[in-house]
């Protein structure tokens, strides 16, 4: 296994002593790396030591090269060129390599239903790509115990915060139906509320109302039947995939019917007026309230340039079920047969998309990472790394975009202890191969991760991937 190697502090007398030596240490290494190359490392019980690594500490764009990361009980108790370390720690060389923050995904899904098992195969998904958070958007009763496992350390995954089940226009039945989903779901536990589309505005407005009053906050869509300003003037914690922001943009929208506007405005966009996107960015950003753009689901399901046939050859797709990955090019099949589907102005709404994004970014709003998986051509994981890309295609920097995933989720979960790189923060990080400040594509080439106090080898990922595999 060339990503270890076991330190040994020893000063022999002689040539032929260390010839000797050297000779059985390779013969050790050799054992080891055949009998453990798939384990996972725990930082409870041995050191883990990354050396001569550059560090992306997301602190300031910057990169500490050769340096030490030393830990310990899964947070980072040293950081320097030679920082002290037991003898028996389990040593990383990364040499010419890249540590940065593990990632976050503020809009995943798991699977909502009544047994733990099928979550575990998203959460190994998620994990082995680097994606140490998630914000699970489509809440479910067994989440509160899959999230007490995750936090015990029963189940290796990301670190979960969950929303509760869906406010849409079906499951609220009337304002006070929808006040009293409010308030129970605060007494269970859940971090958030979701919402869907579908409430009208009375139904919304005693929902926000009594989510202040209980003190929960909410995220998600936005009905058409509310409309974006009044979602900001009543505080929704994120607005997810940019929902309403098109609408919000059209005049004469109080006169169209949800029929007319398509799927997040996709029949309109070409009517959207650009001069009044100032005014919206000012007011999300006045209201302090967070984005999760979701892009790489605009990118994937709604354009033209992306087709079934490239998803088929993806090899992110291996990992779907056939029957998913089928029901997902129908999906996409009867989108593009809709008679309303417009190439032209498709394309338009991916670059209005594009330039709400680059918006937000420029004028301080606070962007957060997600893209909706799984969903229509997402796969956990995976698509977290696309997404990066389509936010550096909307006008980011790499560094800019890294930041979606790291310090800007730590300020908007009030984490000052994750990240980024620092003796004290918690030790969920991602060994890169190449540079993702130069290259955001290098976030997708991972050599090893750190999450809840457990290194994932390079070995023990694929191994995981290997699992996972539905073509074999």
């Amino acid at each position: 296994m060339q990503d270890v190697v076991i330190s040994v502090r020893n000063h022999p007398p002689s040539c032929i002593m260390k010839k000797i030596i050297l000779c059985s240490l390779m013969w050790l290494l050799a054992c080891y790396s055949a009998s453990h190359a798939q384990d996972v490392i725990n930082s409870a019980q041995r050191e883990i030591v990354i050396t001569n690594v550059n560090v992306i500490p997301m602190d300031t764009e910057r990169i500490l090269e050769k340096h030490t990361v030393v830990i310990r009980d899964g947070k980072i108790t040293a950081l320097g060129t030679k920082p002290k370390y037991s003898k028996n720690a389990f040593v990383i060389n990364a040499q010419g390599k890249y540590l940065m923050p593990g990632l976050a995904e503020m809009h995943a899904h798991v699977p909502p239903v009544d047994d733990i098992e099928p979550m575990k195969e998203v959460l190994t998904l998620f994990a082995v790509n680097g994606i140490t958070t998630i914000r699970g958007m489509l809440g479910h009763p067994k989440h509160l115990e899959l999230r007490s496992k995750l936090q015990q350390g029963e189940i290796l995954g990301p670190r979960l915060y969950t929303t509760g089940p869906s406010f849409n226009g079906i499951s609220v039945t009337s304002p006070e139906a929808g006040a009293e989903m409010v308030r129970k779901q605060k007494a269970a536990g859940y971090d958030y509320l979701k919402l869907h589309p579908g409430l009208t505005r009375n139904k919304f407005d005693a929902i926000a109302a009594a989510a202040k009053e209980v003190n929960i906050p909410f995220v998600g869509h936005v009905s058409f039947g509310v409309g974006v300003w009044r979602a900001i003037d009543a505080g929704y914690s994120s607005i997810d995939h940019l929902d309403g922001f098109v609408e919000g943009l059209v005049p004469g929208i109080e006169t169209m019917n949800e029929q007319q506007t398509g799927l997040f405005a996709m029949f309109i966009a070409d009517q959207a007026d650009t001069t009044q996107i100032p005014k919206l960015v000012k007011a999300l950003k006045e209201e302090n309230i967070w984005v999760v753009p979701t892009q790489s689901l605009a990118e994937r399901w709604f354009s033209p340039t992306f087709t079934p046939e490239m998803f088929k050859a993806d090899p992110d797709a291996r990992y779907m079920k056939p029957e998913t990955a089928n029901q997902w090019i129908d999906v996409k099949k009867n989108l593009m047969n809709n008679p309303q589907y417009n190439v032209t102005k498709v394309e338009q709404l991916i670059k209005l998309r594009r330039k709400l994004i680059y918006a937000c970014q420029q004028n301080g709003v606070g962007l957060l990472l997600g893209c909706d998986a799984p969903q229509i051509f997402n796969v956990p994981g995976f698509s977290t790394h696309h997404e990066l890309q389509y936010l550096v295609d909307a006008g980011l920097t790499p560094y800019q975009a890294l930041r979606t995933g790291t310090v800007n989720v730590a300020a908007y979960l009030n984490r000052p202890d994750a990240g980024v790189i620092k003796p004290g923060a918690i030790a969920d990080v991602i060994l890169v191969a190449g540079n993702p400040l130069k290259d955001i594509r290098q976030t997708q080439k991972i050599e090893g991760v750190a999450l809840a106090g457990k290194w994932m080898t390079k070995a023990s990922i694929a191994a995981a991937l290997d699992k996972l595999d539905k073509t074999k």
